[in-house]
């Protein structure tokens, strides 16, 4: 099975710029917010600070080899604008298309020195997948959030 790179590149940018929809139709009183009654869970501005870490470690890092740094947990914890997430993605999504059209699916981790462990026997296309399976996941979690913060789902 094969799949052209640059068709990743309308799923993955798909997943970001729907996320950045959610967070300005929240608008800055709610982007820093998470939902009531739910403790455990992450504002919008925390889980798509966490999807622009992902990709750059997942595409950026893994199979473009770029180094940059990461704090997994600061992700979750982060605060700031609309403006502010929407020009970290925007920045993100300047390097993607160069950085998939680099990747050979069935080939080994482009630069398995700059990844963790387990990380290291992954494929290309492994690294791919898997940054899509996590931005789609929040970007269902995002969806979620708005619903309940703009008072559309069970838990308003």
């Amino acid at each position: 099975m094969s799949i052209a790179p640059k068709e990743f590149l309308t799923y993955i940018n798909g997943a970001l710029d729907g996320m950045v929809q959610i967070a300005e139709a929240l608008g800055e009183e709610r982007v820093n917010l998470r939902p009531n009654n739910m403790p455990n869970t992450n504002s919008p501005f925390a889980i798509l600070t966490h999807c622009v870490g992902l990709t750059r470690y997942f595409i950026g890092t893994a199979l473009a080899g770029r180094q940059v740094h990461r704090d997994r947990d600061a992700e979750f914890r982060a605060q700031g604008t609309v403006a502010e997430i929407r020009q970290a993605v925007h920045e993100l999504q300047q390097h993607l298309p160069d950085d998939l059209a680099r990747i050979h699916g069935d080939q080994p981790c482009a630069f398995p020195e700059a990844v963790r462990e387990p990380h290291r026997t992954w494929t290309q296309g492994r690294f791919v997948l898997q940054c899509y399976k996590e931005l789609a996941q929040h970007h269902g979690h995002m969806e979620l959030t708005r619903d309940m913060m703009l008072g559309q789902g069970p838990a308003s």
